[in-house]
């Protein structure tokens, strides 16, 4: 199947500065680092990882929200890395993104209608009876009551006004739709609602998905395939059942036993099969060499230490990037 997002060895560094005033030095921060990536028509890809390893940078780069350093990335076979300001403009109607902060995504000084109209307004519609219509419309298919349109953001809880910013996302009846961790600012109680929501959306509607998160529940949870990002690198990808049932990556390992287990009776199992990482994530600014996880690594060979690995297939359909998989 011909995939409908694919980024083909993207990277984004940052440049920094560092130093003091005479010995002052601009050093890259390698937020994403020659990433390869597929997303097809339907799916919905989980993308998880420890906070700073480039989550978030990466899905705002496949939406050209953030530019790439280097590398391509295709929306539907088209080369959206090269596109000017106006071709871009036509293709973003097929791409969005539902933030994480429910909170500052939206602005406080705008009608709840307004919100939901301006990214019709800016793709040549007009605010008539239809576009409003268009506006009660999607309030209903995100669960909130057409009288919502006249409120402001601040008068909602932080479910309601995430339910706003997905309409707001999906009012130009997108195909692609980053999801960047839509569910972490709010309560567990609500997050629920809101992941439902978003899969029966994804049904309805034939949406495709980027879900990042951290919360490795959530994503197996809306997943259909899930890539793990460390530091800047996507270290393993696999369908969700494989790569929960029988992770490769001694990272993906660490990151799977460490979800807490609701029977009493398989605690004590899931306590004695857990591996903990050493130490904290090297910075961006200077990452290890070889393998990045090294440093952390409970299986590190020398050569983990002086060559980076390569991504194989051992499994048709799951890649990883390890030394101790040859």
């Amino acid at each position: 199947m011909k995939p409908l997002v694919e980024a083909i060895a993207v990277s984004k560094h940052y440049a920094v500065q560092t130093g003091g005033f005479m010995r002052r030095q601009t050093i890259p921060l390698r937020a994403v680092d020659g990433v390869n990536l597929r997303i097809h028509p339907g799916e919905t890809l989980g993308l998880v990882g420890e906070s700073g390893c480039g989550k978030s940078t990466l899905g705002r780069m496949l939406i050209r929200l953030v530019p790439t350093t280097d590398g391509t990335i295709l929306f539907d076979g088209t080369d959206i890395t090269s596109l000017g300001p106006k071709e871009l403009r036509a293709t973003r109607r097929g791409m969005q993104i539902v933030f994480q902060d429910p909170f500052g995504a939206l602005n406080p000084r705008m009608t709840v209608e307004d919100i939901i109209m301006e990214p019709l307004l800016i793709h040549g519609a007009r605010a008539n009876a239809e576009t409003r219509t268009k506006v009660t419309d999607m309030l209903g298919l995100v669960g909130l009551p057409a009288r919502a349109r006249e409120r402001f953001p601040h008068e909602f809880s932080g479910g309601q006004r995430q339910r706003v910013g997905i309409a707001r996302a999906l009012v130009l009846h997108p195909r692609f739709v980053v999801c960047d961790e839509p569910v972490s600012a709010l309560d567990v109680s609500v997050q629920a609602q809101i992941v439902n929501l978003l899969a029966d959306l994804q049904a309805e509607l034939g949406l495709t998905y980027l879900f990042i998160a951290h919360d490795l529940g959530v994503v197996k949870h809306i997943s259909t395939r899930v890539a793990v990002m460390y530091l800047g690198k996507v270290v393993e990808i696999a369908d969700k059942r494989a790569l929960y049932d029988a992770p490769l990556h001694p990272y993906t390992q660490a990151l799977i036993a460490a979800v807490p287990v609701a029977h009493p009776a398989l605690r004590a199992q899931a306590r004695q099969q857990r591996q903990r990482i050493a130490g904290d994530i090297p910075s961006a600014l200077h990452p290890p060499s070889g393998c990045r996880f090294h440093t952390r690594c409970p299986h590190v060979m020398p050569v983990c230490k002086t060559q980076e690995p390569a991504v194989t297939e051992p499994v048709p359909g799951h890649q990883v990037a390890c030394h101790l998989i040859g």
